[in-house]
C-alpha cells in the first residue's frame, strides 16, 4: 500500500521570491503600458499590449486574494 503522504511539487518545498516576483510584475506591465507610445500607426498593437498588461495585472491580483483567503501557501 502506498504510503499516506500528500503529493506535492518540487516548488512547494522551496517557495520563490514573492516580494520579486511581485515587483516583476508590476515592471513588466508599466513597460508594456510604455510601449503605447511606440511609433506604430495601427490600433491592433494597443489591444494586445493592453490585453497582456490586464492578464498580468489579474495574476496578480489572483494571487494576493489566494494568498489572503489561505487558499496558497
Amino acid at each position: 500500500m502506498a504510503g499516506s503522504e500528500p503529493v506535492t511539487s518540487p516548488d512547494q518545498h522551496k517557495p520563490g521570491h514573492r516580494k520579486a516576483s511581485r515587483i516583476g510584475g508590476i515592471v513588466t506591465i508599466l513597460a508594456l503600458l510604455a510601449m503605447l507610445a511606440g511609433n506604430h500607426t495601427g490600433r491592433t498593437e494597443d489591444i494586445f499590449l493592453i490585453a497582456i498588461a490586464a492578464g498580468i495585472a489579474a495574476i496578480l491580483i489572483g494571487d494576493v486574494v489566494l494568498r489572503r483567503n489561505g487558499l496558497r501557501s
